[in-house]
């Protein structure tokens, strides 16, 4: 296995025109990913509805996520949370001033 060294803020582009997702890590039942996004959201009536459960932390930015059902939950640099597999959920909004940069660890549930 090749060791590898990088840093979460380096290399992210100048101009994202979609929010930019990218695999760090992934294994049969692990993925880690680094999201940038920069004013973008989940367009409306879609959802995330993933297979796998989700633990996101906010790194730099702002956002809110929404669930399905009305919840919204407002993340600043060093929130995170746990998204239960199957959860309905979207971006509502980030920063469109400035990169929102998230982590995301996808993993079977429990």
């Amino acid at each position: 296995m090749k060791n590898a060294r990088d840093n979460i803020f380096n290399n992210i582009s100048a101009i994202i025109p979609e929010e930019l997702f990218e695999s760090l890590v992934e294994r049969e039942t692990l993925k880690i990913e680094r999201i940038v996004s920069y004013g973008h959201n989940t367009p409306i009536g879609e959802w995330y509805d993933q297979s796998l459960d989700e633990w996101v932390l906010l790194l730099q930015g702002e956002a809110i996520l929404a669930y399905e059902g009305g919840t919204k939950v407002k993340l600043q640099v060093g929130d995170y949370v746990l998204i239960p597999a199957h959860t309905r959920h979207r971006v509502e909004w980030t920063q469109p001033e400035a990169k929102t940069l998230w982590l995301a660890i996808h993993f079977v549930p429990s």
